[in-house]
């Protein structure tokens, strides 16, 4: 049971070199929405697994089997084996509880912050203009989805760019990006080996917004070009906006402007497909056996107690 619980902790650390390769080989919109799915999956399974290895643990302490009904030793791994894991475990968990908190309420609250200075100016259709020396431009989620745009960025840009990157925001709106780049957040702060599928995540919906925009302007060089420049004048450390708020310029623009370049993708590469094979059984591979884990934990338990066989 034990070795069953570990192998979902273990899983997601080898996911950063896939999740990189398959935003290279895979069409954008494919590989967001199969490494979101693919994030949700090992952060769950990974979740279950250290719950189970806590109860396993707790249930070891005379006063919780009492509670807990146990009329017969809880038949487990040497103890030597499941108390440090389960200690390690209740660290883990307490860890990831705490940062998954904070990092919603701080996001909540930048949303928020930034919906209320949306909502204090003036507006023309989707777009909202900012007074501010700073160049910046973003994806406002909501009801009604904002483009949100410093007037230093409006600057920065000829009107052909500009036209270029409101389509790539508003691709972000329509294509409901925040809700992945969310997702990849909470994935994250679930478990450390996520991390690095948190940015090939965002590097995805970029690139997906990308292909939109030089499909709406009709033009890839154009869309290329703008991005770049707006790059170019923003400061990252100058930027307000949320992490969840999906934005032209992050991730790596140099990448993704070399991908615009190159043309549109006319057929899908010979490793792609295992790539996505690969991803796939990662995820299978996790859930099933934290599943059975958890499974094989509550059967003990019901012997245990005397309810069922062994």
């Amino acid at each position: 049971m034990i070795a069953e619980l570990l192998v979902p902790l273990l899983v997601p650390f080898v996911v950063p070199a896939l999740a990189e390769r398959c935003v290279q080989r895979l069409a954008p919109v494919t590989a967001l929405w199969l490494l979101t799915l693919t994030a949700i999956l090992l952060a769950g399974s990974s979740l279950v697994a250290l719950g189970s290895l806590v109860l396993t643990g707790l249930l070891k302490l005379p006063v919780l089997a009492m509670l807990g009904e146990l009329i017969h030793p809880l038949h487990t791994a040497s103890d030597f084996l499941v108390l440090p894991a389960a200690t390690a475990a209740v660290g883990a968990l307490s860890i990831s509880a705490w940062t998954l908190t904070r990092s919603a309420l701080r996001q909540i609250r930048a949303l928020r912050t930034a919906h209320r200075q949306a909502d204090s100016r003036r507006t023309a259709g989707d777009l909202c203009v900012i007074d501010s020396p700073y160049p910046d431009a973003y994806a406002l989620p909501g009801r009604p989805s904002r483009i949100v745009v410093t007037t230093a960025m409006i600057r920065s840009l000829d009107p052909a760019e500009r036209e270029a990157l409101f389509a790539h925001e508003r691709a972000h709106n329509a294509g409901r990006h925040h809700y992945f780049l969310a997702t990849a957040e909470l994935a994250a702060q679930c478990h450390p080996g996520l991390r690095p599928a948190r940015a090939a995540i965002r590097l995805a919906a970029e690139r997906a917004a990308d292909e939109a925009a030089a499909a709406a302007v009709g033009d890839r060089r154009l869309a290329a070009r703008a991005i770049a420049r707006a790059a170019l004048a923003t400061d990252a450390r100058r930027s307000e906006r949320p992490i969840v708020t999906p934005a032209a310029t992050t991730g790596p623009v140099p990448q993704r402007v070399t991908a615009l370049l190159a043309g549109p993708r006319t057929r899908t590469r010979r490793t792609a497909p295992w790539i996505a094979l690969l991803l796939a059984a990662c995820a299978a591979t996790s859930a099933c056996t934290s599943a059975t884990g958890a499974i094989a934990f509550h059967h003990e338990i019901e012997v245990a107690q005397g309810e069922a066989p062994r």
